[in-house]
């Protein structure tokens, strides 16, 4: 991934899970990293462990981002991993204000990202968004009206920011990877509901795989998949990813 050297890479949702493993992957390939979440202490520790620049954030506030961009300077790649699942529950027992609270941080902060990044990319000649996907965004899950509408939402965004922005030389890509072995997939569990939480904890894969993808994706190959989401559940992507075949 020599592509990856050099470039500064923004990554939200950096403290942990597939945020905290990217860092550590696009910094061993000589990337700089700008790490952005809420968690200050966790963020200094990687931080420190990557070479990186923690920046506290929270998405849903755009005064934080636009902070965020201008602390990070130059942005080459935007990942727009922070999310939400928490709390899991069905539609009639769903709290009105949780359901909000994850749509200001798994949409709102989407938006906010791609916004803010974009004047800085168009100023630079070019750039790549990744905006962190799921199979939820085309699939309805008993319990997660808010993730499935979220993500329905965030590939919605990924093809219009495409659609606008290709022909200045910014590509907008979605990466949807599957169950990722993160504290995430605890609450899924935890929950009962669907049968995504009756998955044994060896089907979910690494989230330095993700980071691998991501890292695959700053490069040419990332071309084809403009506007649209890239998958780790095919062989077909998993081998241009350099990744094992689905068992």
């Amino acid at each position: 991934m020599e592509h990856v050297n050099g470039k500064t890479v923004v990554i939200t949702g950096a403290s942990k899970g597939i945020g905290a493993a990217t860092a550590r992957v696009l910094a061993e390939h000589g990337a700089r990293v700008v790490l952005a979440a809420r968690s200050a202490d966790a963020l200094r520790t990687l931080a420190n462990e990557t070479g990186g620049l923690a920046v506290p954030c929270n998405v849903s506030d755009y005064g934080q981002v636009e902070a965020l961009m201008e602390a990070a300077g130059k942005v080459d790649v935007l990942v727009n991993n922070a999310g939400l699942i928490d709390p899991i529950a069905r539609l009639e027992h769903s709290d009105p204000d949780a359901w909000g609270k994850v749509v200001d941080v798994n949409v709102k902060g989407v938006y906010h990202g791609i916004r803010a990044a974009l004047p800085r990319m168009v100023a630079q000649g070019g750039g790549t968004i990744i905006n962190i996907s799921s199979g939820a965004a085309t699939g309805a899950l008993e319990g997660w009206s808010h993730y499935c509408a979220t993500k329905a939402a965030v590939l919605s965004l990924t093809r219009n920011a495409d659609k606008e922005m290709r022909d200045k030389g910014i590509r907008v890509i979605g990466l949807s990877p599957g169950t990722v072995a993160t504290d995430m997939q605890r609450e899924i569990k935890a929950s009962g509901i669907n049968p995504v939480s009756q998955l044994d904890w060896d089907k979910h894969i690494p989230p330095e795989w993700v980071g691998q993808a991501i890292g695959m994706l700053m490069g040419p190959v990332g071309d084809a998949y403009s506007g649209i989401d890239f998958t780790l559940k095919t062989n077909k992507e998993r081998s241009l990813v350099g990744l094992p075949p689905i068992a």
